[in-house]
C-alpha cells in the first residue's frame, strides 16, 4: 500500500506545478488528516521536491533521454518525487521506486518511471558529481534555482559569496521567536519553553529554537508572550529605534510582527499608525495586535502611499516594502519558481513610489527605515541610491557601528543579512534622516 506521506507529497507537487497553487497552502489542505510523523515526512518530501525541481529535472532528463515537457503530468510528478527520495532523502530504493510506480497509476508511463528511477538509484551520485558550480548556469542546476537569480547574485555578491549562499538555500530555515517585551524578555521566555533553545543576544528579543516546536499550539503564543519571527526580520524596527511617546508610521504593516515590535520598543506609549491595503490582512493584523497586547496601534485600511501623503508628519516611518522575497526561499519552497525579472521591476517601481511619499511624510530630523526580505540589487542598493539622488533633503544613517554583526560584507552604511553569514533570512535594511533644513 502506497505510503500516505508519499500520496500527500505527490498531490502537493501536482497542485504546485500544474495548478499554480502555493506549496504551503496545498500542503496544509492535503495533509490535514495525517498524524505527526507522517505529516513531517510528507512536508519534507513535498517541500524538498519543489525546491530541488531543477536538479531533479536534470537527472531525469539525462536518464530518460527526453525532456520532461513530453511526459504526462502524473508521470512527471511521480518521477520528481521518486528522484528526490533517491537522491536527497536517503530513502530505501525499493520503497521509493515501488511507490512512485504506484503513484503513476494507470498511465502509460509506469514502465518509464520504474526504469528511470532504478537507473537514478544506481547513477545519481555520478550524475550530480558532473554538475560544476563554477558558472552561474552550472550553479543554478546544482542548487536548483532559476539561472537569472544566480546571475544576479553572482554579479552583485561575487562568485565565492554566491556559492556560499547557494550552499544554504535548500537547507531548513532557522526557527526563531521574538519575545514580546511588553510581557517578558528573551531569557525568561527561553526558560519557559519546553524545547531546547539558545538566546543569541542580537537582536536582544530573539530566541532560537533548536528542535521541532509547534509555536502556534503553545499556550505562551496564545497569551501573547512571543511570535515567530526571523532574527533578521527584527532588525528594521531596531534600526528605526522608536521612542516612547513618538508618532510612528508602519506603511506596510500586515501581518504585524514588526508593528507589535514597534509597540514593544515604545513600551506601549505613543501612537503607531499601521496601514494595510487588504481588508482581510488588516483583520489579521488587528488580531495580532490584540494578542500581543499593543493598544497604542491604530490600524488603517488603504494604500500606504496615499495615507502617508494625507496624514500629519511622523517622527519615524518604517517602510518594510513589498518585495521579491528572495531572502526567504529556504522557508518558501515554491517562491523561486514564481519570481521573475519582470516581477522584480514592477516591485522596484512600487517601492520607489512608497519611498518618495515616505520622504515627504517625515518631520525635520525624523527617521525613515527601508527594508526588504530579499537579496536583489534593483530592490536594495540601486533603489536607495536612486532615492537619495532624488531626495537630497534626506541623508543616510550609518548602521554599521550599531549592528556590526549584520553589516554588508562589501561595506556600506546599510545592513545586509545573508543566510550563510548570520544564519537567518536574507534581509536588507537602510536608514535615512530628514535634514533639519
Amino acid at each position: 500500500m502506497t505510503s500516505e506521506a508519499r500520496v500527500v507529497a505527490f498531490t502537493v507537487l501536482r497542485r504546485t506545478f500544474e495548478q499554480g497553487a502555493f506549496t504551503d497552502r496545498a500542503f496544509h489542505a492535503t495533509a490535514a488528516g495525517l498524524d505527526g510523523r507522517e505529516r513531517a515526512l510528507a512536508m519534507r518530501l513535498a517541500y524538498g521536491a519543489v525546491q530541488r525541481r531543477a536538479t531533479l529535472d536534470y537527472l531525469i532528463e539525462r536518464v530518460a533521454g527526453r525532456p520532461l515537457t513530453k511526459l504526462d503530468p502524473v508521470v512527471r510528478a511521480a518521477l520528481r518525487l521518486g528522484a528526490y527520495e533517491l537522491t536527497f532523502s536517503g530513502a530505501a530504493a525499493h520503497a521509493a521506486v515501488n511507490d512512485a510506480v504506484a503513484l503513476a497509476g494507470a498511465s502509460r508511463g509506469k514502465g518509464l518511471v520504474n526504469a528511470v528511477l532504478r537507473r537514478i538509484a544506481r547513477e545519481a551520485d555520478g550524475l550530480l558529481a558532473e554538475l560544476d558550480d563554477g558558472t552561474p548556469a552550472g550553479a543554478a542546476t546544482r542548487h536548483s534555482l532559476p539561472q537569472w537569480i544566480v546571475e544576479e547574485w553572482w554579479e552583485g555578491l561575487g562568485a565565492g559569496e554566491t556559492r556560499a549562499l547557494l550552499a544554504t538555500v535548500n537547507e531548513p530555515a532557522e526557527h526563531s521567536l521574538r519575545a514580546n517585551e511588553l510581557v517578558t524578555d528573551a531569557p525568561a521566555l527561553a526558560a519557559l519553553l519546553a524545547v531546547r533553545t539558545t538566546v543569541p543576544g542580537d537582536p536582544p528579543e530573539a530566541v532560537v529554537v533548536l528542535e521541532p516546536f509547534d509555536a502556534h499550539g503553545s499556550r505562551l503564543w496564545q497569551e501573547g508572550w512571543f511570535t515567530p519571527q526571523s532574527r533578521a526580520s527584527m532588525l528594521p524596527v531596531r534600526a528605526l529605534d522608536p521612542q516612547p511617546g513618538e508618532r510612528v508610521l508602519d506603511m506596510c504593516a500586515a501581518p504585524g510582527a514588526k508593528t507589535t515590535q514597534l509597540a514593544a520598543l515604545m513600551r506601549g506609549q505613543g501612537t503607531i499608525v499601521a496601514v494595510e491595503r487588504h481588508a482581510g490582512r488588516a483583520r489579521a493584523l488587528r488580531r495580532m495586535i490584540e494578542r500581543l497586547h499593543a493598544p497604542c496601534v491604530a490600524v488603517e485600511v488603504g494604500d500606504a502611499g496615499e495615507h502617508a501623503a494625507q496624514a500629519a508628519p511622523f517622527d519615524r516611518i518604517l517602510l518594510d516594502a513589498p518585495c521579491s522575497g528572495l531572502g526567504t526561499i529556504r522557508s518558501r519552497p515554491d517562491l523561486r519558481w514564481r519570481v521573475s525579472p519582470e516581477r522584480v521591476q514592477a516591485l522596484a517601481a512600487e517601492q520607489a513610489r512608497l519611498l518618495s511619499v515616505a520622504a515627504r511624510a517625515l518631520t525635520p530630523g525624523g527617521t525613515l527605515v527601508y527594508s526588504t526580505c530579499t537579496i536583489s540589487r534593483p530592490e536594495n542598493e540601486r533603489q536607495i541610491q536612486t532615492f537619495l539622488d532624488r531626495n537630497p533633503e534626506l541623508e543616510p544613517i550609518d548602521l554599521s557601528a550599531r549592528f556590526p554583526f549584520w553589516c554588508d560584507p562589501r561595506g556600506g552604511a546599510h545592513l545586509l543579512a545573508l543566510p550563510h553569514v548570520q544564519g537567518s533570512d536574507g534581509f536588507f535594511i537602510a536608514a535615512f534622516r530628514r535634514r533639519e533644513r
